[in-house]
């Protein structure tokens, strides 16, 4: 079976850094990585999991769980884009269901 390989946002959530974090530590040759397409950078999950306590001791983070407040920046911060969607698509229903209602 083939070893699925990381994307940097899988990478950056594992190491809890950001995304342009993770770039710049690949493009110093910092972690190991692999380019596909000579572009998008994929990680070993192995070699991601291996570099995490250098990488906490770089950068300071705390070995304690995230807190409430911070896992819902982290869900708002991946998810805006469908957070913004679906908010609009139900103010859309909203206006043209109101409107029928209120010529009934």
């Amino acid at each position: 079976m083939k070893e699925k390989l990381l994307t940097t946002r899988e990478a950056s959530l594992i190491l809890e850094i950001s995304e342009k974090d993770i770039i710049e530590l690949a493009n110093t040759n910092l972690i190991a990585h692999f380019k596909l397409g000579g572009e998008f950078l994929r990680f070993k999950k192995d070699d991601i999991i291996k570099i995490k306590p250098a990488i906490k001791k770089k950068y300071n983070i705390p070995d304690k769980n995230h807190r409430g407040s911070e896992q819902l920046r982290e869900f708002i911060y991946f998810n805006d884009f469908y957070i913004v969607s679906g908010t609009v698509i139900i103010a859309l229903i909203w206006i043209i269901i109101k409107d029928f209602l209120v010529k009934a």
